[in-house]
């Protein structure tokens, strides 16, 4: 009998991710609003209270946003920064008690391939765009756990944005980048073309091609070093 925490931590480990197709259908289901006070209640549903506080504190302490839904679309447990993200994703202010729609569209596609990839440990993926320009990466996978007959969705969001600032400031500390050349590697990582970032910072294309060269020279005397 492994004990909670260590199931969870193996739960996030070691899937096979597998692209999913885009849903033809959308099954919008009736979720229960999730308080702050019925956030510490529906856990109750998890093994003992001790498990319960254990739980609580090992998704507070992620970095991503974490859902805990069953397979008919309720609510178990979600950690603050997942709530955050889902208010965002609610443009419709009396959705915000649900399951925002595009998160249960890639649930919905895990779902609906349990038949074909069974007994499989997989993850399904996909990304949302906000119209701020903020992207989501939202991940799926069930989670097994010893007292449940039936598994729950364990979901995962993660900010992009945040995602690719944190790896920006670790490359300009590695790499000795200047702030200019970091402001640009960040809009690099984020995808930008040439153009999208001298439209963002103000500067000429060419400036871009010259703050990326010195760049990718600084890697490369690391390496070579």
């Amino acid at each position: 009998m492994y004990s909670l925490e260590s199931q969870i931590n193996y739960q996030v480990k070691g899937f096979d991710r597998v692209a999913w197709p885009k849903a033809n259908r959308v099954v919008w289901p009736k979720a229960n609003q999730l308080s702050h006070s019925e956030n510490k209640s529906k856990i109750a549903s998890l093994p003992s209270n001790n498990s319960q506080f254990l739980l609580q504190a090992i998704l507070e302490g992620f970095v991503d946003g974490v859902l805990i839904l069953t397979s008919q679309g309720k609510w178990v447990h979600a950690n603050e920064r997942g709530l955050s993200i889902c208010r965002q994703l609610c443009q419709d202010k009396s959705q915000m008690s649900s399951i925002p729609e595009s998160i249960w569209r890639v649930c919905e596609g895990l779902i609906d391939s349990r038949d074909w990839f069974s007994g499989q440990k997989m993850i399904l993926e996909s990304e949302i765009k906000m119209d701020n320009s903020v992207t989501f990466r939202v991940r799926v996978r069930w989670l097994f756990l010893d007292n449940q007959a039936e598994p729950y969705l364990l979901v995962t969001l993660e900010n992009r944005h945040h995602s690719y600032y944190n790896a920006a400031i670790t490359d300009a500390k590695k790499y000795g980048l200047t702030n200019r050349e970091a402001e640009v590697w960040l809009l690099k990582k984020a995808k930008m073309s040439y153009k999208e970032i001298a439209a963002r910072l103000y500067i000429t294309t060419n400036t871009v091609k010259k703050h990326l060269k010195n760049i990718y020279a600084k890697q490369q005397a690391l390496v070579s070093s």
